[in-house]
């Protein structure tokens, strides 16, 4: 049975620490960073220290307190919708009391984002061995907004709402950082220090209050609580370093993730009703399953152009990275009917994707053509692409409409590209003359086999 004055006490030990530490600090000029993910911990964080605040709101205005929310832009749909809704409550409530914080809400770069990367470059689909994806949807785009932060004001102090009772291996990281009589440990990042003050608060209590306690920027906290009910799931914490735990198991996290065999809180969602996100779930399973059978579905080589070792594959073949598009598409337009307007793909990426197609030889495939067939409609790319389209054409020209020559040339010129992006030539011959090796053996067989 928990005991609620227990609850109570704990709370205001937390808050008196937060202000404690507000008020203390040598330095008044360090900025503190709140990583806010929507769950239940980043939420009872918020609201812990925006309580603190308004019991200090005449000397608040000394220091720069931050929102911080990733969204690595293929957050699960449901989620996503909830988390804007409430930085918009947030946003709007603390300007009418005000609370002196701001909202930042970072996101990758165009280049980073996942399907630039998947569909775009054919980067094999996430596994525990290759997970490109977290530094880049999540901890690149907070982590340079911290280093602006840090730049800016010399320090920061980033606050998470990490607790001991998540699980053993989150108590013993958080045991070997901590300094013994210190509230603040060093982070990974220069100058910076990290604040937990719910270290020691049990998931049991946390969620006593959050029922009993309604946020102070107003509504309730019902939602969530429905939210975690259906999905019977954990949130996905703000990941600003490696030692913090990806996203996997039942966490809400990115819709697309394959590090995962099952993603267990999708499941559970539609089983409880939300059939609507069921083309979302199937698109990742085929998108995992591209990455099991990477004979037919990857190329043999890398995008640096070498032949890569037996049972090791490159990128995605061009007809995948079309079928993907497709059907992200597909889903995108089939939700939209049902559930109202959503984006699962920009217009950036498309553009960027359709650049990268070029520049990879994939001439069989355009993104306006697979868009404009699905949505009925008559986008043109041909402003963005003239410069590329040229080129292709002239190439065309010149290998007098051999698709197969137009091929190996782009890939030639990739690994050119490659290595002058890595400011480095050594091996460039060498790499491509295994380029030609490999397309002079490939012809020689599809020859014996005619």
């Amino acid at each position: 049975m928990i005991n609620q004055q227990n609850i109570s006490e704990k709370v205001r030990y937390i808050e008196s620490e937060i202000i404690d530490q507000f008020l203390k600090d040598d330095h008044q000029t360090r900025p503190w960073i709140i990583g806010f993910s929507g769950g239940k911990d980043s939420t009872l964080l918020l609201q812990l220290v925006w309580k603190a605040l308004q019991k200090i709101q005449d000397i608040a205005w000394m220091r720069e307190i931050y929102i911080v929310c990733n969204d690595t832009l293929v957050e699960n749909p449901k989620i996503q919708r909830f988390i804007d809704k409430t930085l918009e409550r947030i946003e709007k409530s603390a300007v009418e009391q005000n609370i002196p914080i701001k909202i930042q809400k970072t996101k990758p770069r165009l280049e980073d984002t996942f399907w630039v990367n998947l569909i775009g470059k054919g980067y094999p689909a996430p596994n525990n061995i290759f997970r490109w994806c977290t530094e880049r949807l999540k901890i690149n785009p907070t982590t340079r907004f911290i280093l602006d932060k840090i730049n800016e004001k010399g320090e920061a102090i980033i606050l998470l709402g990490t607790r001991k009772d998540e699980s053993q291996s989150r108590a013993k990281s958080m045991k070997k950082h901590e300094i013994y009589g210190q509230r603040l440990r060093k982070h990974l990042l220069p100058n910076s220090y990290v604040f937990a003050p719910l270290k020691d608060l049990t998931t049991n209590e946390l969620w006593q209050y959050l029922m009993q306690v309604p946020p102070p920027w107003g509504g309730s906290h019902k939602e969530l609580i429905t939210l975690y009910k259906n999905a019977n799931s954990g949130d996905c914490p703000l990941v600003i370093d490696t030692t913090t735990p990806s996203c996997g198991h039942s966490r809400f996290g990115c819709w697309v993730c394959t590090v995962v065999k099952h993603d267990k809180s999708m499941a559970a969602m539609i089983s409880n009703g939300e059939e609507w996100l069921e083309p979302l779930i199937e698109l990742r399973e085929f998108i995992a399953e591209t990455r099991e059978y990477s004979e037919r579905f990857r190329e043999k080589f890398g995008r640096g152009g070498k032949e890569r070792e037996k049972g090791h594959f490159g990128p995605y073949r061009g007809w995948v990275r079309a079928e993907f598009l497709d059907r992200l598409l597909k889903a995108q337009k089939g939700i939209s009917e049902s559930q109202g307007p959503i984006e699962l793909i920009s217009y950036q990426e498309l553009i960027a994707i359709q650049i990268q197609w070029y520049r990879d030889g994939i001439l069989n495939y355009t993104v306006s053509e697979i868009y404009n067939k699905i949505f009925n409609s008559e986008i043109d790319m041909s402003k963005q692409l003239e410069k590329l389209k040229e080129e292709s054409d002239l190439l065309l020209q010149v290998c007098d409409n051999n698709l197969e020559d137009v091929n190996l040339i782009q890939k030639l010129l990739a690994v050119q590209r490659t290595k002058t992006l890595m400011l480095r030539k050594r091996g460039l011959l060498a790499d491509l003359e295994s380029i030609l090796d490999i397309h002079l053996a490939e012809k020689k067989t599809a020859k014996n086999d005619n």
